[in-house]
C-alpha cells in the first residue's frame, strides 16, 4: 500500500515542478495527498506565525498544515516545499515544519525548488519519507541489542563496525576498491578486533554506494540509503537522539548537511558538483605537502589561512592556489589552514544556507578527525562543534544500530 504523503507547497504548479514532485513520490511508493482546509485559518495565519504573510498560496499552505495538526487529514508523512528564491516562503516553510513537528509525530522533509528541479533530485527525500514511515519502529530505536554488523561502502573508503549490546566492539576501515573484497577486508579487521566470529553476528545492515551489492552478498537484514542511516548513527554517537540537531558529514567525494528532529532527518543538502569540499581535497593537499592526512589536520590548526589567497573552490584550481601560496612564501602550516578554511567556507555557503541549522552541530566523516578542519568550521560558524567518538564510522554504526531491530524477528 502506498505511503500517504501530504504535500504542502507554494508555487510548484506555476513553476512546472509539480509533475516532478508527483513523479518522484510515485517512484518510491508514495501517494501525494492534499489536506482539506478550513478557510478560517487563512485569516489567522499572521497571528500564528507572528508576521504578515503576503502570499495567498503561503496562507493556503499554512491552512493545510493546520488541517494535518487537527487530524482532519489522513497523512503518514509531510513534504514541505517552496521556491528557492522566495525569502517569505523560506520563513513560512520553516515555521510550518516546526508546528507540525511540535504537534504531531509525522515525519517531515523540506525542500526549496527552482523551475529546473527534476524528479531525480527529489528521490532521496521522498525515499527517506517512505523509509521513515515503513521502518518507524526500527528508526525509533535508541539502543542496539545483541551482536550487529554495519557495513558502509563509500565512494572512497569502506567501513565495518560490530556492535554488541549498545557498544562498538570492532571496527575496520579500508580504501574502496572492489566493493565485496573491500568490505570483507574491513569486516575481517572488525572481527579480529572484537574477538568474534562471523557466525556470532545476528543482524547485518549495509549502506553507502555499494549497499545493494553488499546486501545481496551478505544477505543483509537492512539495506538503507545514507540519509537516514547517517542521521541515526550521528545522533546515537553524539548522545543527541532526542530533540533537534544538525549533522555535517564530510565524505570522501562529497559532503552533506542534515537537520534532525529526534534523530530523524527532515531536511538535507548534498555537495558533489566538485570534490573541492571533500576528503579528496585534503588528500591531494597532504600529498603536495608531503604529510599524512592526520599531520595535515594538526599543522592546519597552527597555520594562518589569511596568508594564502584562495580564488577558487574548484579542487583543481584550489590546489593551484595552494601551490602559488607556497611559492609566495606561505608556510606549509598556512597552506594546510587555507585548505581547511576553504572546505569550511564551502560547507557554510553551499550547504548550511539550505537547511535549518539547529544546535548541537555534529561533525562526522573521515575529515572530522582533522583538528584544523574542526577549528575552521567553528571559526566560521561561531559555534562549538561536537565530534563524537567513531565519527569516521558513522554510516556503519547507524546500519548496525538500525539492523539490530530485526534480531527478535529472526528468532
Amino acid at each position: 500500500m502506498a505511503v500517504k504523503i501530504a504535500e504542502l507547497t507554494c508555487g510548484a504548479e506555476y513553476s512546472g515542478v509539480q509533475a516532478e514532485i508527483e513523479k518522484a513520490a510515485k517512484e518510491v511508493g508514495g501517494e501525494l495527498i492534499y489536506p482539506e482546509v478550513d478557510l478560517e485559518y487563512i485569516d489567522k495565519v499572521n497571528d500564528y506565525l507572528g508576521f504578515e504573510v503576503a502570499s495567498a498560496n503561503l496562507k493556503l499552505m499554512f491552512a493545510r498544515a493546520m488541517s494535518i495538526i487537527e487530524g482532519n487529514t489522513d497523512a503518514e508523512a509531510v513534504f514541505i516545499s517552496t521556491c528557492f528564491r522566495c525569502a517569505e516562503g523560506a520563513l513560512v516553510r520553516n515555521e510550518v515544519r516546526r508546528l507540525i513537528q511540535q504537534n504531531t509525530d509525522l515525519p517531515v522533509v523540506m525542500y526549496s525548488f527552482t523551475e529546473r528541479t527534476k524528479a531525480s533530485e527529489l528521490l532521496t527525500r521522498m525515499e527517506a519519507l517512505v523509509t521513515i514511515v515503513d521502518k518507524k519502529a526500527l528508526l525509533a530505536r535508541k539502543k542496539q541489542d545483541g551482536i550487529s554488523l554495519g557495513l558502509d561502502s563509500g565512494s572512497t573508503t569502506t567501513k565495518a563496525v560490530i556492535m554488541k549490546n549498545n557498544e562498538v566492539v570492532g571496527t575496520g576501515w579500508v580504501y574502496t576498491k572492489d566493493v565485496v573484497e573491500s568490505a570483507q577486508e574491513a569486516l575481517d579487521a572488525a572481527l579480529k578486533e572484537s574477538g568474534l566470529k562471523m557466525e556470532d553476528i545476528e543482524t547485518i545492515g549495509t549502506t553507502g554506494y555499494g549497499r545493494h551489492t553488499l546486501g545481496d552478498h551478505y544477505k543483509a537484514d537492512l539495506v538503507q540509503e545514507e540519509l537516514t542511516v547517517n542521521s541515526k548513527g550521528a545522533a546515537f554517537l553524539a548522545g543527541a537522539q532526542k530533540g533537534e540537531a544538525t549533522v555535517i558529514d564530510i565524505g570522501g567525494m562529497d559532503n552533506k548537511a542534515i537537520s534532525l528532529n529526534n534523530a530523524i532527518p527532515d531536511g538535507f543538502t548534498m555537495g558533489g558538483i566538485c570534490a573541492g569540499a571533500s576528503g579528496r581535497f585534503f588528500e591531494i593537499t597532504a600529498r603536495r605537502l608531503g604529510v599524512s592526512i592526520q599531520e595535515l589536520g594538526d599543522i592546519a590548526a597552527t597555520g594562518d589561512w589569511r596568508n594564502v589567497m584562495m580564488n577558487s573552490y574548484c579542487i583543481v584550481f584550489g590546489i593551484q592556489d595552494l601551490v602559488t601560496g607556497l611559492a609566495g612564501g606561505a608556510t606549509p602550516n598556512d597552506v594546510a589552514a587555507a585548505a581547511a578554511h576553504s572546505v569550511a567556507e564551502q560547507i557554510y555557503e553551499q550547504q548550511l544556507q539550505e537547511v535549518d541549522v539547529r544546535d548541537p552541530l555534529i561533525l562526522v566523516g573521515g575529515s572530522s578527525l582533522l583538528k584544523g578542519m574542526v577549528l575552521a568550521l567553528e571559526e566560521i560558524l561561531g559555534k562549538k562543534i561536537i565530534v563524537p567518538k567513531y565519527s569516521q564510522y558513522i554510516g556503519a554504526v547507524g546500519a548496525a544500530l538500525i539492523s539490530s531491530g530485526y534480531r527478535n524477528l529472526k528468532k
